[in-house]
């Protein structure tokens, strides 16, 4: 969890939660039609993203591609994910995560 102003340990369960939807959702529509499927597996400190031999790991504060180097992520108040240095609409941000680790 973010120090954040406005961001309580319940709003970002709330969050958490939400990516993790949203993270099934588009795994599963860049998964159609393809050999495998992609997995994501959740817990309170940790979301897996996996395809193949690909994976995306998130940690409340952190990011982790295929055991690459960190890269900053979080959640914001207002319901949008900061990966890196760009912030986007959860969805967004979601979707295109999915398309870069499955449509290889």
């Amino acid at each position: 969890m973010t120090d954040e102003p406005g961001m309580t340990p319940q709003l970002h369960r709330e969050l958490w939660s939400s990516w993790a939807g949203v993270l099934r959702s588009y795994a599963a529509v860049h998964s159609l039609g393809r050999d495998g499927h992609a997995v994501v597996e959740v817990s309170g400190a940790e979301i897996l993203l996996r395809y193949g031999n690909r994976t995306l790991l998130f940690h409340p504060t952190a990011l982790r591609e295929s055991g690459g180097p960190e890269i900053p992520f979080h959640l914001t108040v207002n319901g949008r994910a900061v990966v890196g240095s760009t912030e986007d609409e959860m969805d967004l941000a979601a979707e295109r995560l999915c398309r870069e680790i499955i449509a290889v």
